[in-house]
């Protein structure tokens, strides 16, 4: 971290390093090695136990509802065994003696009431809770795509798209499995072995000693399955995370894919992923393996024992047959919840480890951060400045170095220059995309870094040579420029830039489906779409990066006359290899590794001999004969 001289603004560099908190405790660098420390996991665990509580906070008092639900519900299944003893020892030997069956109807009586007290309980919490969980899961989906949206250009260039699918589809999917019987099932499993276990010693403390002494060898069972599944469930998020990045980033990609024919590695890469991906679910499925049986294994083993104990102290005189099979229901209870707590503890890690992940993407802050106290601009004149204005990707190699630049309101400049030169830069800056890691740009004398989103985005609008088009119509994509737009502003804004003919022209006019990023529209077509959109917000300050590279001559002829009307009256920038375009600004510069080394009109350079304007515009002439 250091400070600007000429700001006086503490700055951090641009290729920071941490995001997550974990790069010291990380074993390995990459964040899908797995390979994380004791201290770094207990960061995480922390940290997705705060994410978890802040969603379930404001249903606190549904849980302890449903907490007492299942309480009730506990109570209703563990009366039955208890019944089942009554019945034997307190209803039975009477009538063998032919006395009154009066307590085994009682028993026999109560019975149905605890099953449909147990039935009702059931089904109010699975209600209820599913409820619940769907709630804590919207919130959860709001807030990963409102903070993926706050987020800036820097973090969207290094977090995937692939990635952003997962937080969003099978991280969510997890954490809705844990919400919808994970709970339920542990806190179910809990009660019913802390019931069980006093109910045992209650019956007969001797008997449930002896049961008691499994307690120790499944304890270590359980904390070895415990460790064991943290580290196999959060390779198998890891490894699912990287299997949709591939998968998702190939088929964004199709074109380029197909057209340099990278099927067959690109197929290895993912027949790679996917095997990484099927280890690790295999392992977690051996786990599972160890860990089902044993249970049942050490639980046969104490019926076992509980029999041949009970049995010899019922025949000995020193228990009833009543409480030697309560003890058996009691105990086939106790072992059962055993395999609910090992699915639990697969739901449960494969959601924490999405609840990692999405705890990370909400704890990220973006570099470009909206200022605390805003300096209002309501109407913006368009002057723009870039004061001794440095910056760079990576460390110690500047892209500017210490640029001056005044861009006074209304005028037209174009940046010229070879690739690298910095002109983009200069578009991102100025639309603040990215902050400068030193120096300032202002507007209307305003730094960037001190005006609201809302109103720096309504007075500066970048426009890109990829002119993305949303699902939708044609009116949809033209009115995304103005949400508050109405259709006959939308359809001035086609006219006054010469889409309007195009567009009645269309099977459905301007309801139109675009088609996947607007695959139905010509690429000039595309491209007065997007002026459209500009032209209907209207903004003080506009940029065009590139905005005409990709159209043949018949479509940058129509784009050209669109130019004519989007730049006027307003300031703006236009970045072109094309000096066609070029040749409408008032002004040009010449860029050269961040540096100004040319400025003047087109025709001013054009007359200068030996300039680069004049050199790169002989070799446009040369390559257009």
């Amino acid at each position: 971290m250091s400070t600007d001289i000429a700001t006086g603004r503490t700055r951090t560099p641009q290729a920071a390093k941490g995001k997550d908190g974990l790069d010291e405790w990380r074993g390995v660098g990459s964040e899908h090695s797995g390979e994380i420390s004791e201290q770094g996991s207990v960061f995480l665990k922390r940290r997705s136990r705060a994410l978890l509580g802040s969603l379930l906070r404001p249903y606190k008092t549904y849980v302890w509802l449903l907490i007492a639900v299942v309480l009730v519900e506990n109570a209703a299944r563990l009366s039955v065994p208890w019944l089942v003893r009554r019945g034997i020892d307190l209803g039975v030997p009477p009538i063998l003696a032919g006395g009154s069956a009066r307590v085994l109807y009682e028993t026999v009586g109560i019975m149905p009431v605890a099953v449909i007290l147990q039935s009702l309980s059931r089904i109010y919490f699975l209600r209820q809770s599913g409820r619940v969980g769907q709630e804590v899961l919207l919130e959860i989906r709001r807030r990963l795509f409102k903070h993926f949206q706050k987020l800036d250009v820097q973090f969207h260039d290094r977090y995937t798209s692939g990635r952003v699918v997962s937080r969003l589809t099978n991280d969510i999917d997890a954490i809705m499995e844990l919400l919808a019987g994970g709970f339920n099932g542990l806190v179910t499993a809990l009660l019913t072995m802390v019931g069980v276990g006093t109910l045992l010693l209650v019956l007969d403390l001797k008997l449930g000693a002896v049961c008691l002494l499994c307690f120790p060898i499944l304890l270590l069972l359980v904390r070895w399955f415990s460790r064991q599944s943290a580290i196999t469930y959060r390779k198998v998020r890891e490894n699912s995370a990287l299997v949709i990045v591939q998968f998702v980033e190939t088929l964004t990609g199709i074109r380029a894919v197909q057209a340099y024919r990278r099927e067959r590695r690109n197929q290895q890469i993912f027949e790679d992923l996917a095997g990484r991906y099927e280890d690790a679910n295999v392992k977690s499925f051996r786990l599972v393996a160890v860990f089902m049986p044993g249970i049942r294994m050490i639980g046969n083993i104490t019926i076992g024992v509980v029999l041949l104990y009970g049995g010899y102290r019922v025949i000995e005189g020193n228990m009833t047959i009543g409480v030697l099979a309560a003890f058996l229901l009691y105990l086939r209870m106790f072992f059962e919840p055993m395999q609910e707590i090992s699915q639990f503890y697969n739901t449960f890690q494969s959601a924490s480890a999405a609840l990692e992940k999405a705890s990370g993407v909400l704890e990220e802050q973006p570099t470009v951060k909206e200022p605390t106290d805003p300096v209002p601009l309501p109407d913006a004149k368009g002057d723009v400045r870039f004061e001794k204005v440095w910056f760079s990707y990576v460390d110690d190699r500047p892209v500017l170095p210490g640029l001056d630049l005044t861009v006074p309101r209304g005028q037209t400049v174009a940046l010229v220059g070879t690739t690298g030169a910095g002109k983009t830069t200069i578009a991102k800056l100025m639309a603040r995309f990215y902050d400068p890691t030193g120096g300032r740009v202002t507007l209307d004398g305003i730094d960037l870094r001190d005006l609201s989103d809302a109103h720096l985005r309504r007075a500066v609008v970048m426009v890109t040579q990829e002119n993305f088009m949303f699902d939708g119509s044609v009116a949809d994509n033209i009115g995304f420029g103005r949400p508050d737009a109405t259709r006959d502003d939308v359809m001035e804004a086609a006219r006054g830039v010469g889409a309007h003919q195009f567009i009645t022209e269309l099977p459905n006019g301007y309801d139109t489906d675009v088609g996947k990023r607007g695959s139905r529209l010509s690429a000039g077509q595309r491209q007065l779409v997007a002026f459209a959109r500009a032209f209907l917000a209207d903004p003080a300050v506009l940029i065009l990066d590139e905005a005409t590279s990709s159209l043949d001559v018949p479509s940058e002829r129509l784009v050209q006359r669109a130019l004519g009307t989007i730049l006027s009256e307003r300031t703006s920038v236009i970045i072109a290899h094309r000096l066609s375009t070029v040749e409408i600004a008032d002004r040009v510069l010449v860029l050269e590794h961040g540096r100004i080394i040319e400025d003047g009109t087109p025709q001013e350079l054009m007359t200068r001999k030996g300039g680069h304007y004049a050199a790169l515009h002989q070799a446009w002439e040369d390559s257009l004969a």
